[in-house]
């Protein structure tokens, strides 16, 4: 019998292969990560959906929205704490009573009985945001930089919009220092009045537990902008200074998301949308206002 004479792949074989299975990847992997992040976005939106829920839950309980954060204050309006926020309000309507009944409201966020503040909670984090489950809220040191430490506090991407001007007092959004607004003093209409946007840690820190009081907030990205804010802006947002969401000149205390350019917000009626920082600028800051009296009309 004749030995069959065995036949390899030459080298030009498999090059070939191998240039087709790497054309092939570069075709997919786009697709494959663009699927996943719509999968994120999805689950971030479902996020917001339920804080915009349990929102209601506390509004159909107590007739109104819960503080932006509670605080007491003195003669010259400076805040005396405790400063716990919007977030911890609802905690009891997104199945944390546990939590809640391990917290000291009366004393303030810093406290050594309030530990909990560290917990990080899976309802308040984007996760297509790769941030820190904690971090660690500053005094304003004399020279503008992070100055002495007050505490650590759970990192989130939820905040709650003030309306068109620093967080502080009192805002023209649903949520400012002791607030208590409800849906009847959302006269533009609660389909057209933000409640709750998204913070990605690329801008600035946020947290569930509230405005830690004497704290600053400083910018964790390379996003330009002011250099730090106060402290409620840990829980509290605004869409002043000409910035649209995701602007690339976006202050610490603003809105930004990983999932393009915009962020997404839950509105007073409950619905959630993306909002592109192609809005026309008067139409964001409409519909941050709760009774502006501004005309919003079409798409946004």
């Amino acid at each position: 019998m004749s030995a069959r004479t065995a036949r390899g792949f030459t080298l030009v074989e498999v090059l070939v292969v191998l240039a087709i299975i790497g054309g092939l990847i570069a075709i997919l992997l786009p697709a494959i990560q663009a699927a996943r992040e719509a999968a994120r976005r999805a689950s971030c939106s479902n996020n917001l959906r339920q804080i915009a829920v349990a929102l209601h839950n506390f509004h159909d309980a107590r007739k109104t929205f819960p503080d932006g954060y509670t605080s007491q204050v003195d003669a010259q309006g400076n805040d005396l704490g405790p400063g716990w926020g919007w977030a911890v309000r609802i905690l009891p309507f997104t199945e944390e009573r546990a939590l809640v009944g391990t917290l000291q409201f009366g004393q303030a966020i810093a406290s050594a009985a309030n530990a909990a503040r560290t917990t990080p909670l899976p309802l308040f984090i984007c996760p297509s945001d790769p941030m820190e489950t904690t971090w660690t809220a500053y005094r304003l040191g004399a020279d503008g930089t992070p100055g002495a430490p007050i505490c650590d506090v759970a990192g989130a991407n939820y905040i709650g919009v003030f309306g068109t001007t620093d967080p502080g007092a009192i805002g023209d959004g649903v949520f400012f220092r002791n607030s208590r607004i409800g849906l009847k003093h959302i006269t533009d209409g609660s389909s057209k009045t933000f409640l709750v946007g998204e913070r990605s840690e690329k801008l600035g820190d946020a947290t569930w537990v509230g405005a830690v009081t004497g704290g600053a907030l400083f910018p964790e990205g390379n996003i330009p902008g002011d250099p730090n804010e106060d402290g409620p802006g840990m829980v509290l947002g605004h869409v002043g200074e000409g910035n649209v969401p995701g602007g690339g000149s976006s202050d610490v205390n603003q809105f930004y998301s990983q999932h393009g350019p915009g962020a997404q917000f839950a509105f007073a009626d409950g619905h959630v949308s993306f909002i592109s920082n192609e809005i026309d600028y008067r139409i964001y800051v409409a519909l941050a206002t709760r009774a502006g009296n501004e005309t919003v009309d079409g798409d946004y």
